[in-house]
């Protein structure tokens, strides 16, 4: 797939899921995004820009952290992801975020501009991670910080490996496909740094928390996967089909419940550079 047809089925995806996007069981995002901004400290009155924002909850958290006087820049090719992010400003009257449809591999911003640049889980999504980083560094101003999250190789554990067994079984998706899934691309925390070290950014610093919790049961899975960029991977299997294919998935995976629930595993690394 080239990188026009790449960015097309991203964006086709993004939108597709936007509705879904905040559903309780996905609430790693918003508890990553807090931490997100906790580990940058973003100083009240700075300017930060959130590269794809999706639904805002990186955005939102940091317009709390630069205060009044401080700007919060919230970029997203998803343009449906960003009505839920603009129905969020509007219900909680936030004044301090603007909200733009941009291409987050080529910046619509001054060089220098931005005192922070974070990204949530979306940098292993570029087509040129390299290239894309080198963009946000570009508007970052000498002596800021950029961040970036990325799941770890723990990530949605065991239950992601049998889902991808059965849809590489089913003969929806190769083993080739299997290999290049996108979120496995930064799931060492070693290619974090490399990739910021690319970028000449100093003080690195990649970390790796765990930000897992139990969901209730099996079906909340099934909202994780069907709320979230795996949606594409699901969209191959015909509807006729579709049923019978997650009730035999759901039924593998519903022996890893205990009386706890359902453990989701979201081992998350947050990696960071200063520009110098």
């Amino acid at each position: 797939m080239n990188e026009a047809d790449l960015r097309a089925r991203v964006i086709s995806v993004f939108n597709l899921v936007a509705a879904g996007y905040d559903n309780p069981a996905l609430r790693f995002f918003p508890f990553c995004a807090d931490r997100l901004v906790r580990h940058i400290n973003p100083m009240p009155g700075s300017k930060l820009l959130d590269v794809a924002t999706g639904t805002g909850v990186v955005a939102l958290a940091a317009a709390q952290a630069v205060g009044e006087q401080g700007r919060v820049m919230a970029i997203d090719l998803a343009e449906s992801m960003l009505d839920r992010l603009q129905e969020k400003v509007v219900k909680f009257g936030v004044q301090n975020i603007d909200l733009h449809v941009m291409d987050v591999s080529s910046l619509e911003f001054r060089r220098d501009y931005f005192d922070y640049v974070v990204c949530s889980f979306g940098i292993f999504l570029l087509p040129d991670m390299a290239a894309g980083l080198q963009e946000w560094v570009r508007v970052l101003k000498p002596g800021g910080r950029i961040m970036f999250t990325a799941f770890g190789t723990r990530a949605f554990q065991p239950m992601m490996e049998r889902l991808l067994v059965r849809l590489e079984n089913h003969g929806f998706m190769s083993a080739d496909d299997k290999a290049a899934m996108a979120s496995n691309r930064l799931a060492e925390p070693g290619r974090c740094r490399e990739l910021l070290l690319q970028a000449g950014l100093g003080e690195i610093e990649v970390t790796t928390e765990q930000a897992g919790y139990h969901l209730k049961d099996e079906t909340q899975w099934w909202d994780v996967l069907w709320h979230s960029g795996m949606r594409g991977r699901l969209e191959k299997i015909p509807p006729a089909t579709r049923g019978d294919f997650m009730n035999g998935h759901l039924a593998e995976t519903q022996p890893l419940a205990t009386e706890k629930g359902l453990w989701l595993d979201v081992e998350t690394h947050f990696a960071a550079g200063t520009k110098p």
